[in-house]
């Protein structure tokens, strides 16, 4: 997965350029690379159980976040057998055995700590955040959690938290403008049985066959210290949060050893699909299959994606939102995860707009930047506009825990913050056209969300050949 991820919700918008007075303008200086390279120092330590530990020290403010990495998540399941990896989710905050529900929340809040998690295609995620001295507290429930969850799951507990998801599943699918999207994209994007082909919520279905037992196995094999690892930043001493961790994780049985295949190659088929849903306006989805994060292309067609849709004066922004008054917004991103990946375009039409003039401009500008490649401006704008993004989102301790703990997952190199600034500041313009023509001119899946009765709004099918 790109570690930036996070950054690609939607579009960045940027304040209106005004020109300044003739006699005023002059060139803007270079911009120069940065004296000293982007290090965040860290130590790295395993137990015997196979949990891993990586602790950064930042003293700047007297605050610790602890970030705790399974390394599963939707993409660990198997058909008829989905939405496992959020539901534990959920229910990693019912209490363990020596800290009941709702014990876990109460005990960080009266620290002056806060929680939460969150689930991926291929990982789960859980973090606390608060003073320093909250930090035994917080290693020892992460602990308790991992190693004595087990004896307090029950029906009731797993059937509570089961209708919180499917209220959520409703809430960001079935009752959501364009929520359809979700469940119909990684299906046409991914062959059945890919780790990618279903939601990372699961299914309706398969949430309500799960039985505790079905739970229960599924925590056995992944909720593991030696499938887990746990970052630890802060103002912090790298000697006693090792010994804390081993005070409390050390006694947490190894699980079993995971074995993860790869997923056999494949090719995405042209494919049109039109859905009607509650909505105002049509909207436009575009998706072509790409590469998986870290992948030689992939920082380049995330720059791609900045430059298609990455600002108020980028290529589809313009020609659809500001010169042709076609779309109310458009989006464009590079999503490169852990085993694959994809890349979107996203674009909402004004009031009695058609979808296919938004395509047929989507694929003019396509073919435009294929052919011509970016300039030196767009080009630096893009470059720029990711790193900044970049920084901003580990200025927080919390920030730099979890891209500490990402980078070691992709990588095995917890301090890869240069290394993964690098890949974008060497893509070409050159570059930036090769990708457009290899993944982005070929087969993709285009999906029309319209108002109901209005099929006749639909984009037809074809590429931008």
């Amino acid at each position: 997965m790109n570690v930036l991820r996070l950054l690609r919700s939607g579009v960045l918008t940027c304040a209106p350029l005004l020109a300044a007075p003739l006699a005023a303008q002059t060139k803007a200086p270079a911009p120069t690379a940065a004296a000293k390279a982007l290090r965040v120092p860290y130590t790295l330590d395993s137990l015997p159980n196979g949990l891993t530990l990586i602790v950064h020290e930042d003293h700047s403010t007297p605050i610790v976040t602890t970030d705790v990495w399974f390394h599963v998540g939707s993409g660990d399941e198997k058909p008829g057998r989905t939405g496992f990896a959020h539901l534990f989710e959920h229910l990693m905050f019912m209490g363990s055995e020596h800290a009941e529900n709702p014990q876990f929340d109460r005990l960080l809040e009266a620290a002056g700590a806060n929680n939460n998690g969150s689930t991926t295609e291929d990982r789960t995620n859980y973090y606390e955040s608060g003073p320093s001295s909250a930090l035994p507290l917080m290693i020892w429930l992460e602990a308790d959690r991992m190693g004595w969850l087990l004896p307090t799951m029950d029906k009731p507990k797993v059937d509570l938290q089961r209708d919180v998801v499917k209220n959520e599943r409703r809430q960001s699918y079935e009752n959501q403008p364009y929520g359809l999207v979700a469940d119909y994209e990684p299906k046409l994007m991914y062959p059945a049985g890919h780790p990618y082909s279903w939601p990372v919520i699961g299914s309706m279905t398969d949430l309500s066959a799960a039985s505790v037992d079905d739970v229960k196995n599924f925590f056995r094999q992944y909720y593991a210290p030696n499938n887990a690892t746990i970052v630890v930043a802060g103002d912090v001493k790298a000697a006693e949060v090792k010994a804390l961790v081993r005070k409390y994780f050390a006694a947490v049985p190894r699980g079993p050893k995971i074995e993860r295949p790869a997923p056999a190659a494949f090719t995405v088929r042209d494919t049109a699909v039109t859905l009607e849903d509650r909505v105002q306006l049509p909207r436009l989805y575009l998706e072509w299959h790409t590469v998986k994060g870290w992948h030689a292309d992939d920082a380049a067609l995330e720059i791609a994606g900045r430059i298609l849709a990455g600002a108020r004066t980028s290529r589809l922004t313009q020609a659809l939102v500001y010169s042709n008054e076609l779309a109310t917004g458009v989006s464009a991103r590079q999503d490169g995860k852990h085993l694959d990946g994809d890349f979107g375009i996203v674009a909402t039409a004004r009031p009695g707009k058609g979808l296919d003039t938004l395509r047929a401009v989507v694929d003019a500008e396509l073919r435009k930047l294929a052919g011509e490649g970016p300039n030196a401006r767009e080009l630096e704008q893009a470059k720029n506009s990711i790193e900044a993004n970049f920084l901003r989102s580990i200025e927080s301790v919390m920030g730099k825990a979890d891209q500490l703990n990402e980078y070691f997952s992709v990588t095995g190199n917890p301090d890869s913050f240069q290394a993964d600034l690098g890949r974008y500041r060497k893509v070409t313009a050159a570059d930036v056209q090769r990708v457009i023509t290899q993944y982005l001119l070929s087969n993709r899946v285009m999906i029309s969300v319209v108002p109901q009765g209005k099929l006749e709004l639909a984009a037809k099918k074809g590429v931008a050949q």
